[in-house]
């Protein structure tokens, strides 16, 4: 039985609380499977720069934003049965439309049908019958530069991982070009109205830090009602957080989005044996993990940490664990 009043506003009209996730790529996508049994108020706050694969080429083509990390998160939310997401997620492997993503081109097209992106969305909510909301943070055309700690710029979101990697150097800062571009109003007015504020899980610079760089984004977080959580990544990033420790992965968010905002850390304490590890150390990233140095830094920031086995291992990757982490999430929000 859920609490019938929150830190945030009051519900919605779906069942459970509010619950703003912000993020991309593929472990946003990942948490809304188990969010969207707990709850049918789920906003998802996704980054729109992505500029590789085939999102890229219906960016640099027709002028769009990119769709893949929409497309997913909607995927994720979606009551439909497997076949229409078989459909959405097929991917062409020959001819002019090789590499070209089944789903991307039905947005694409939606998009030519309505005239406007965040339009082709809301009919896409309509045709899959979802449970909450996607929402692109914004709806300009943006670029996500980095600049390294030799000042080496590096330009394109699909760029800044293997550019980073490649030049053995971290990642100073992350900034959008154009600067400050306007967000969605109805992510403000989502993240306003929330119980929960959730950050990540994803990769750091190119999916999580991106949405905080939107005008008025982390503006919005600060002054929200509802709790402020941040889920780290369970295995460090080549090019974003090679010996990245914990402490390091809050710091890089609490530089866009402030000091004393965040209020919960979720950390995975479950650790993968050695074959199960095999592919991602021939690869050069590790498991993160809590030290005592990290547990003293986040004591000082008023962090809470709530450690558990986070971990789900597929056949190829090491993800976190939707189910585990949305009864954590929804453990947080009832003792609020």
């Amino acid at each position: 039985m859920y609490k019938e009043t929150y830190r945030g506003s009051a519900r919605g009209s779906g069942v459970g609380p509010r619950i703003v996730v912000i993020g991309g790529g593929t472990g946003l996508s990942v948490l809304l499977r188990g969010l969207k049994k707990i709850s049918t108020n789920i906003t998802a706050i996704v980054t729109v720069a992505d500029d590789g694969g085939g999102s890229g080429m219906l960016r640099d083509d027709y002028g769009m934003l990119p769709p893949g990390d929409v497309r997913n998160c909607i995927l994720a939310l979606s009551d439909e049965e497997d076949i229409m997401e078989q459909l959405l997620q097929f991917r062409f492997g020959e001819g002019r439309l090789k590499g070209q993503n089944m789903g991307n081109l039905f947005i694409a097209a939606l998009t030519e049908i309505y005239g406007d992106f965040e339009m082709a969305i809301d009919k896409l909510h309509e045709v899959l019958r979802i449970k909450g909301k996607v929402i692109p943070v914004t709806s300009e055309s943006v670029t996500l530069c980095a600049e390294l700690e030799d000042g080496r710029i590096i330009r394109g979101e699909s760029q800044i991982p293997y550019g980073a990697h490649y030049a053995g150097k971290r990642i100073r800062r992350v900034y959008l070009d154009p600067e400050c571009p306007t967000a969605v109003p109805a992510a403000i007015d989502s993240i306003l109205a929330a119980d929960a504020v959730i950050l990540g899980p994803g990769s750091l610079y190119t999916s999580i830090i991106p949405n905080l760089l939107v005008d008025g984004i982390s503006e919005a977080i600060r002054s929200a009602g509802g709790i402020k959580i941040l889920i780290c990544n369970v295995m460090t990033q080549i090019g974003e957080t090679e010996d990245y420790t914990v402490s390091d992965y809050v710091d890089a968010i609490e530089d866009y989005l402030g000091n004393r905002v965040l209020e919960y850390l979720l950390v995975n304490n479950h650790i993968v044996s050695p074959e199960e590890l095999a592919p991602y150390v021939s690869r050069g990233t590790k498991q993160m993990f809590l030290s005592a140095e990290d547990r003293k830094k986040l004591q000082e920031k008023g962090i809470v940490v709530v450690e558990s086995n986070m971990i789900h291992l597929g056949e190829k990757f090491v993800h976190h664990d939707a189910d585990r982490i949305s009864n954590i999430l929804m453990s947080i929000i009832h003792g609020a």
